[in-house]
């Protein structure tokens, strides 16, 4: 018999890095030029929605929250000063998603596997762009004020109530709208969105569930998760929002990132959770294809014979266990 088998090997801490790629794994490759226009058109309604979602948060943002009823009795807890963001906003886009991306191409460089970099990317944003949409509507929604709400309504100090009690605002629209939102954090949701799926990519890369004990690879994926807690305590030394609001935002952003993780790799403690489904897809059409078709017959004659032997077996056990009386 004169055909030959090409089997992918999976990757490790030591191969993720290689320079020079084995044999096999160049016969395995896909890149961007020769599968990344038909990859893109099977997941066109994927992309799709993703514009979808940008448009819903940007309507989100436009349109104004629910002003929750502020009575005089509750200033107490909002008459913290107003400060700048230390992380500001133009910043999250820039750690949460650009660099996860820069950390995925990288890889992309190093295996050439177009299936790793396409379902990476389009995960990564589906996983900050249902965050973000989550987010925004729940924060329009329930309408919280800030803890430095007082100052937005009253930016000289002066007080005034309607005959219900409830606050009359003479700030900056701007400045009272925004102070409205502050359940959930949005950067902190945001932030274990982007960089908690990088921590579950990484994670994977690594091995880091090898079951070896290599507690090296822990520091280096509690790394970004790292990052994203200190954006959230960021929020609440900022007076920008309440411990509650930064906990509920961080336990929103990391489970919308796993499931989207799920969505297009397996977990990173299997086997193979180093690389997405459609790659070890792509991988047994390769071999199924290398096979002449008298190999394939008879790869799936002894399967049938093993099925029948095996539930032959089971028939035996149970008679013998009728005839022994046993149940």
């Amino acid at each position: 018999m004169g055909w030959k088998i090409s089997f992918c090997p999976n990757t490790n801490f030591r191969t993720m890095f290689q320079v020079r790629p084995s044999q096999f794994e160049l016969e395995c490759r896909h890149t961007i030029r020769s599968h990344g226009r038909k990859l893109a058109g099977d997941h066109k309604h994927d992309w799709l929605i993703l514009l979808l979602l940008v448009v819903i948060e940007i309507t989100l943002n436009v349109i104004n929250p629910f002003y929750r009823f502020v009575g005089e009795g509750m200033m107490e807890d909002l008459k913290y000063p107003m400060k700048e963001n230390t992380v500001p906003i133009w910043a999250v886009p820039l750690y949460a998603v650009l660099l996860p991306m820069t950390v995925f191409f990288l890889y992309y460089l190093r295996r050439n596997d177009v299936y790793d970099l396409h379902h990476s990317v389009l995960g990564l944003l589906f996983s900050v762009l249902i965050t973000g949409v989550l987010t925004d509507a729940i924060k329009d929604a329930v309408g919280r004020p800030r803890p430095d709400f007082f100052w937005r309504c009253f930016p000289d100090g002066r007080d005034e109530y309607d005959r219900w009690g409830n606050v009359v605002c003479h700030g900056k629209p701007g400045d009272i709208k925004e102070g409205h939102k502050s359940f959930p954090s949005g950067h902190t949701s945001w932030s274990f969105a982007g960089l908690g799926f990088l921590a579950l990519y990484m994670s994977a890369k690594i091995k880091c569930f090898d079951r070896r004990g290599h507690v090296a690879k822990l520091c280096i994926v509690f790394l970004p998760i790292l990052a994203a807690c200190l954006v959230g305590v960021s929020r609440v030394d900022d007076y920008w929002h309440h411990w509650q609001d930064v906990f509920a935002g961080g336990i929103l952003g990391l489970v919308v990132a796993t499931f989207c993780y799920l969505q297009f790799f397996p977990p990173p403690y299997q086997n193979e959770g180093w690389g997405p489904y459609a790659y070890f897809r792509a991988v047994e059409d390769l071999r199924s294809n290398s096979l002449p078709p008298d190999a394939i017959n008879m790869l799936g004659t002894n399967q049938q014979r093993a099925a029948t032997s095996a539930v032959g077996s089971n028939l035996d056990s149970v008679f013998d266990a009728m005839e022994t009386g046993r149940k």
